[in-house]
């Protein structure tokens, strides 16, 4: 639908609308019931012309909107952290399309912003934007990847749209909005309600679901569904409460334990029941076939928990792919069959030690 098209139908939306009382007050002395019913009319009319907004934004207008996206939040355009960006988007369009091959029919527009706190957010048209603090705060691309799968989740399944609908008539039900009535002007509401939407703890649970397949699609390690939640326990805690971000901070929204050991528990089922890891008093203890294999030490960047999650990744990913076989190292890297698993830090067990105990238990 061109611009043009758009606003002739929205017009015609106006002049159709039906009443509807359920929000307003009871006439007053100082309010007759002829400016309740024209107030009545202006707000339904409005509700049809957002729906209507929200469908062209979605599809035929998604590169203005796009464009919003960018004019309300910022651009950073550090050549090295787009690169990064380009290439975690590039492998996880691949991994998304081997799920679900409508991503080829509207593939995502995406830019960084220049918000340092730790988030990311998919809206309107599957325009994405990543904050500048999500480089900040992630140790690597992996983990990166996972937040970005668990948004483009949303995507693919429309979450963003239906709760920008209910945020959007939500604000036109709280008020009559002055001169709201074209498209250009309900694309300014819709993007500075962007941060607003709704998005409930089924779906949130639903696009973290999707993630993991789409991770398992990727060259990323499976591990780091698990991780990043690992991460973002010891630098906010474990309640969704204490993040930032609207992916995180709903009341309603799963703890950031319960999404890391959902991880596990789809990781263990990864790996045809082989690899689980279990937490307890900062550290993480990873078992292969039931039987205990080992408790990472941290490194510089990671927990030993944090790390027992991409170490259990590779393991899983061995099993699942069909590569397990022999243990042995190279005096630098623990291999599973043709799987690398891991190098050691100060406070692991050698390379010997670990090569000898996986090949006692796999």
């Amino acid at each position: 639908m061109t611009l043009k098209a758009f606003q002739k139908k929205a017009a015609a939306c106006a002049a159709a609308a039906v009443l509807s009382f359920s929000m307003l007050p009871a006439p007053t002395a100082n309010a007759g019931w002829g400016s309740i019913i024209g107030g009545a009319i202006q707000v339904a009319g409005q509700y049809q012309q957002a729906d209507e907004a929200m469908k062209y934004y979605d599809n035929d207008g998604r590169e203005e909107f796009f464009q919003k996206m960018k004019a309300q939040y910022g651009v950073n355009n550090d050549p090295e952290l787009n690169a990064r960006l380009d290439d975690i988007m590039y492998g996880l369009t691949d991994a998304v399309g081997a799920v679900d091959p409508s991503i080829y029919d509207k593939p995502y527009n995406y830019f960084i912003n220049q918000d340092n706190s730790f988030n990311a957010f998919c809206s309107l048209g599957h325009n994405m934007s990543v904050n500048t603090g999500m480089f900040n705060l992630v140790a690597n691309d992996d983990e990166i990847a996972v937040v970005l799968a668990h948004e483009m989740g949303h995507g693919q399944k429309e979450h963003v749209r239906k709760g920008l609908k209910g945020r959007l008539n939500a604000v036109l039900a709280g008020t009559v909005i002055a001169g709201a009535t074209g498209v250009d002007a309900l694309g300014n509401i819709l993007v500075n309600n962007i941060n607003a939407v709704h998005v409930t703890k089924p779906k949130e649970w639903e696009a973290d679901n999707l993630a993991f397949d789409y991770i398992t699609h990727s060259a990323y390690n499976p591990g780091a569904c698990a991780a990043i939640w690992q991460r973002v326990m010891e630098q906010y805690g474990s309640k969704s409460s204490d993040f930032v971000g609207d992916i995180f901070s709903p009341s309603d929204h799963p703890s950031h334990k319960e999404r890391r050991d959902n991880y596990i528990k789809k990781l263990k089922e990864y790996s045809g029941g082989k690899v689980s890891v279990k937490f307890a008093d900062n550290a993480a203890l990873i078992q292969v076939n039931g039987k205990d294999f080992m408790t990472p030490a941290p490194d510089d960047v990671m927990s030993g928990s944090e790390r027992a999650c991409f170490i259990a990744g590779n393991l899983a990913a061995a099993y699942h792919n069909g590569s397990a076989g022999e243990a042995y190292n190279d005096g630098e890297t623990l291999y599973f069959g043709s799987q690398p698993v891991m190098s050691v830090y100060p406070g692991d067990p050698s390379l010997d030690e670990l090569t000898a105990a996986l090949n006692n238990i796999r």
